[in-house]
């Protein structure tokens, strides 16, 4: 099959059913995350967070003046706590498995708990409008968001409404990524001019800072290099539910199916098997081979490619300029994926 030759249709209420922890980290609960010793903010954050699940009980619901997550009269004698939990630090140092561990350990029901990325949430609101998911989300107890960025001045206003909806209404948030909250938006816009917003989307959490080495490269061997065309095609036709395409080509096909669809346009893949990879052309391109990465890696599909090696999908300007967070975690989960789709191969 080829992905380029794919157009899936996406009902809004999917989307919703389909904000749960993906594939991956199905299974990942705190006891089975591994702090690394020579990084004590690893162990303090599991506690934090375990700490922050267990105040979602019955009863616990923040900002509806019956309960909340801290005590009344602890609430009149200081300042209101924020009413969210920010996972900070930088690629794979398991911020998205606490992240997963937490919405598994919050004793709530599971459709009164979300789980999405940043982006599968912006893209819910545009399927079913800013007030329809603002109802819709706030009959939940938790909302986890994974991957927070603001990329734009329009996402940055949209979120901030959003969260600040949610938060009063008596939603707990919690969110992970690599930017501290007061600082979303830096080198991406003029975000001077949304520093009000941006402050305001602060203001929800409290900060976490998760320290350590990408754990995907932790004692493991280097990413492997890319295998002749003529191999990637012959695995391709001898694995079932392989999936084979020219990189350029499905480049140019992505730009036609919304960044909300890229998980659909996946749906029965096994392998992803991918001809002639070359350096990404354009920032826009770029970003959306970002998504592509994250929902390959979250359904855990190997990705066997010939052409260039995956750190060279970037040029130096995208590497350095105000997305790079973003095209380093799609570097080290193409690379992980990569030694998957190697050891099958």
């Amino acid at each position: 099959m080829a992905l380029s030759a794919r157009e899936p249709r996406v009902a809004p209420e999917r989307l919703v059913a389909e904000l749960v922890p993906p594939l991956r980290f199905e299974t990942v609960r705190f006891d089975t995350y591994l702090p690394d010793p020579k990084q004590p903010s690893q162990g303090a954050a599991v506690k934090a967070l375990d700490a922050f699940a267990s105040g979602l009980g019955e009863g616990a619901r923040a900002g509806t003046g019956r309960g909340g997550l801290w005590p009344r009269r602890a609430r009149r004698r200081q300042p209101p706590e924020p009413r969210g939990i920010y996972l900070d630090g930088g690629y794979g140092v398991g911020k998205t498995h606490l992240l997963a561990s937490l919405w598994h350990a919050a004793p709530v029901p599971r459709e009164a708990k979300a789980f999405g990325t940043f982006v599968e949430l912006t893209n819910l609101v545009g399927a079913l409008g800013f007030r329809r998911t603002v109802d819709t989300l706030a009959g939940h107890r938790l909302l986890c968001i994974d991957e927070f960025e603001l990329d734009d001045p329009g996402d940055t206003v949209l979120i901030s409404s959003l969260l600040g909806q949610l938060a009063a209404r008596g939603v707990a948030l919690a969110a992970t990524s690599n930017t501290l909250p007061g600082r979303l938006g830096e080198g991406r816009f003029a975000a001077a001019d949304f520093l009000r917003e941006i402050q305001g989307l602060a203001a929800h959490f409290r900060t976490l800072r998760i320290d350590g080495e990408d754990y995907r490269h932790r004692g493991l061997p280097r990413a492997p290099e890319p295998r002749p065309e003529e191999e990637v095609i012959r695995v391709a036709h001898a694995t079932p539910g392989a999936s084979l395409d020219a990189f350029g080509p499905l480049l140019d096909h992505l730009r036609r199916v919304h960044p909300s669809r890229y998980g659909a346009l996946l749906g029965g893949v096994e392998t992803v098997c991918l001809t002639g990879v070359r350096p990404v052309p354009d920032q826009a391109t770029a970003l959306r081979l970002v998504v592509l990465a994250d929902r390959l890696y979250d359904r855990e599909i190997p990705v066997l490619a010939s052409g260039v090696p995956f750190d060279r999908l970037f040029g130096e300007e995208m590497l350095n300029g105000g997305y790079r967070k973003k095209y380093h975690r799609a570097v080290s989960r193409l690379t992980a994926l990569a030694r998957d789709a190697a050891a099958a191969a």
